[in-house]
């Protein structure tokens, strides 16, 4: 039967579009199942404040009532101010193994982007950085992390098929962690405190991060302004942000460095892998899905970064070897003998650097695609 489009117009739909990534996975054992309630809360107009520079559309592939395929349209007005373009985004692009499915979604989004008076279609990229991005293209037998797409190999065949190419490459690594710190990241971290007259917060309590909770993200916003693809987060956005996860993150796992007038400088932020624990719960944490979340955040060998930034003024000045040898202390004492980076730009030379102190592997490898649509 040829695949038909279905708009997602209620609510019922779209949970219908959520839940669609959970059948076609559910015997993968990479897969990584992203909360449920958060999925479908992020699509959400009233839920997301993204919607206050944001336009999005999703679209369901049938097999008569049958779900083959799904896929966002999203045009970031605040980016195509920024960056001086006339963009939209495709994202939460999932499909069976059918040319006839991908292609009709995409051709869906690139006509309903075009009637919007854009002139490229690139992706997979969400509202804003923090959400999932890119393709993956390499390191489909490697686990995913909590917030990263994991697709089949096909995925990658697909898109390139229908006419779009590389746009940009992200890679991420695996990095063993020693019980001995490199004595060079310690000599560095030392000389970069003294001659910068900085110090790190000594945070016990989720509620002695709290009040720096939103200067973090503000060093985000100005540390990442010019990478690829980059938006910076409203304030409404850092609101919810802080609300959604600052009452969960394990303060020894967030080294922030301040100046001397307690200004954060720069921030790491990581934590204990939940990749094992969303596994076992499927993605949902109630009624005792959350007991496994629980037990990894005492209890997980493994650990993943998912974030650092540096003020740009105060970069290259030796600051990422103040949070890596933070982290360090703290997967010692965790017992953390594997940590995965997430994503980095692959011409990034500067952030991969600090990982040759390290015994490391490039393991998986994300593509962002890009299509002239005028």
């Amino acid at each position: 039967m040829k695949p038909t489009i279905g708009e997602v117009r209620t609510l019922h739909d779209l949970r219908r579009f959520v839940a669609f990534q959970y059948d076609l996975y559910r015997d993968n054992r990479y897969w990584v199942p992203p909360p449920r309630r958060d999925e479908l809360d992020g699509l959400r107009e009233a839920k997301n404040p993204a919607f206050e520079f944001c336009e999005a559309k999703y679209w369901l592939a049938l097999d008569g009532r049958r779900i083959v395929g799904r896929i966002a349209g999203i045009i970031n007005n605040r980016y195509n101010e920024r960056w001086h373009a006339k963009a939209a985004r495709f994202g939460w692009f999932d499909f069976i193994d059918d040319a006839g499915v991908s292609t009709l979604l995409l051709r869906t989004v690139e006509e309903w982007a075009r009637l919007r008076g854009m002139t490229s279609l690139h992706g997979p990229l969400g509202f804003t950085d923090l959400d999932g991005e890119g393709t993956l293209v390499e390191g489909f037998e490697e686990v995913s992390t909590l917030g990263a797409i994991y697709n089949f190999p096909y995925y990658g065949e697909h898109i390139e098929r229908a006419g779009f190419s590389k746009d940009a490459d992200w890679v991420e690594f695996q990095v063993t962690m020693k019980k001995e710190i490199p004595e060079k990241i310690s000599r560095l971290s030392e000389i970069a405190l003294q001659r910068n007259r900085l110090h790190v917060l000594q945070a016990r309590q989720r509620k002695d991060l709290l009040p720096y909770a939103r200067e973090i993200f503000q060093v985000l916003n100005d540390g990442f302004r010019e990478l690829y693809g980059f938006v910076e987060l409203s304030d409404k956005q850092i609101d919810k942000y802080v609300e959604q996860y600052f009452g969960y993150i394990l303060p020894d796992f967030v080294p922030v460095v301040l100046d001397e007038s307690n200004r954060v400088v720069a921030f790491g932020i990581a934590m204990p892998s939940l990749s094992r624990a969303f596994q076992k719960n499927k993605g949902r944490l109630f009624p005792f899905g959350f007991l496994h979340v629980l037990w990894a955040m005492k209890y997980e060998r493994n650990a993943d970064l998912y974030l650092t930034a540096v003020r740009p003024e105060a970069q290259n000045k030796g600051i990422n070897a103040i949070l890596i040898h933070e982290m360090h202390k703290t997967f010692v004492r965790r017992g953390v003998d594997k940590v995965e980076t997430n994503r980095e730009l692959e011409e990034n030379a500067k952030v991969q650097a600090q990982w040759r102190f390290y015994e490391h592997r490039q393991h998986k490898r994300r593509r962002c695609y890009r299509k002239e649509i005028a």
